[in-house]
């Protein structure tokens, strides 16, 4: 499946996510695809994004490591689905409004923990999450100047 229609069905699980189990599942979801759509953009992107590339997909896997959620059959994990990324613009941008989600759920999780456990595995999966959105943020900032560049020459 294409990533942009992943990162869609991963925001619609994660809005329609109620209970601090299912939003630390989705946010793993969430950071797993990233972690995915980073490694075949390290992969087959295009060359100017393969170093961040590289570091979203050990930010996002941090991330997932963080997190005390029940890791999905292999049939739900949506990136085991990921079969191609499209256009990469769209890809990032979209992955980055997941991420900017994610950190919202998360934030909202950490105000509502029980327990001091989940409120830091929350914290440090926020962290992991915002540093994986800065790092989509650079690679569309560096498609920007590299479209820039194309159409000044």
């Amino acid at each position: 499946m294409e990533a942009v229609r992943l990162i869609g069905a991963s925001r619609c699980a994660l809005m329609g996510s109620g209970d601090v189990p299912e939003i630390m599942t989705e946010a793993w979801q969430a950071h797993a695809l990233a972690q995915a759509i980073g490694s075949r953009l390290a992969v087959s992107g295009p060359p100017e994004l393969r170093g961040e590339a590289l570091g979203l997909t050990e930010l996002a896997g941090r991330g997932c490591g963080v997190l005390d959620a029940p890791v999905p059959d292999l049939g739900s994990l949506r990136a085991a689905q990921l079969t191609e990324l499209g256009d990469a613009r769209s890809a990032l941008s979209d992955l980055g409004g997941l991420l900017a989600e994610v950190g919202i759920a998360l934030v909202g999780t950490a105000c509502a923990a029980a327990d001091e456990g989940t409120y830091w595995q929350c914290m440090e999966a926020i962290d992991a999450t915002d540093e994986a959105r800065d790092r989509v943020l650079e690679m569309l900032r560096k498609l920007a100047v590299r479209d820039q560049g194309a159409t000044a020459g």
